[in-house]
């Protein structure tokens, strides 16, 4: 009785998630049930976990992501450090907690690259781009003396001096660049509830590839111990490809 209820969802239009859902309640229902003693066996033990779809990131287009890089008012400091900081992030396919927590030694823009510490305390190498190479010298020159205000930049508790900084004359803490960025994504006409910090970096990762970037150098600027979590900007992209095909072929 319960496999056949199970097939009646699963043939009625019950996502996934939800069977999955459904089925480790009843597993912790019936294993209560033969605990306390109700039961001499478990009905639910021989159920096949549902296989739930692997979700895809979402990803900015080209043309949302020039128009987000462009919302800041670079004419105050703030603006101008909020467009080095999209820059930078766009163009070295950052997390958000590795972008607020550069040091100001980090950039060596002589060499055009970046160092960032990653998860598990992994250093990686990426670099710049000429429009991020381009902003970051514009904010150092620019806005962060004016947001220092003369004044010597604190360190952190591991005594490194930030890059970026607030007008307290401290890096920005995540949150507060999650709103800058849903304040720029509104005045670039982009709704903010796509847009978040991680989609800049699957945007980074999935407009590579469409430009015909080898996975291996995307899982290295990436900073993936596992080139398999790479792989699914693969899916991204070959879903790209397919509405490119569905759109422009004649018998797409």
């Amino acid at each position: 009785m319960l496999f056949e209820y199970l097939r009646w969802r699963a043939g009625h239009g019950y996502q996934p998630r939800s069977n999955a859902r459904l089925r480790a309640s009843l597993r912790a229902f019936y294993a209560w049930r033969v605990r306390s003693g109700a039961r001499a066996d478990d009905p639910a033990a021989l159920i096949e976990p549902p296989r739930l779809p692997r979700p895809l990131p979402k990803a900015l287009t080209e043309s949302q992501v020039d128009a987000l890089l462009a919302a800041p008012d670079i004419d105050t400091p703030e603006g101008l450090r909020d467009r080095a900081m999209l820059e930078l992030m766009y163009a070295a396919g950052l997390r958000v907690s590795e972008l607020v927590d550069l040091p100001a030694n980090a950039v060596n823009l002589r060499q055009g690259v970046v160092r960032v510490l990653g998860k598990g305390g992994k250093e990686r190498l990426v670099p710049l781009g000429e429009e991020s190479q381009h902003w970051l010298e514009r904010y150092l020159a620019q806005a962060r003396p004016q947001l220092a205000a003369g004044r010597p930049v604190p360190a952190d508790a591991q005594g490194r001096v930030p890059l970026f900084l607030t007008a307290r004359r401290h890096a920005p803490t995540r949150q507060e660049y999650w709103r800058a960025l849903k304040r720029h994504a509104a005045a670039a006409g982009i709704d903010p509830a796509t847009v978040t910090p991680h989609g800049l970096r699957h945007s980074f990762a999935t407009h590579l590839l469409n430009h015909g970037a080898d996975l291996r150098a995307l899982q290295l600027l990436l900073g993936h111990a596992s080139l398999s979590t790479t792989q699914i900007y693969t899916l991204v992209a070959r879903e790209h490809l397919q509405r490119l095909h569905a759109r422009h072929h004649p018998r797409g």
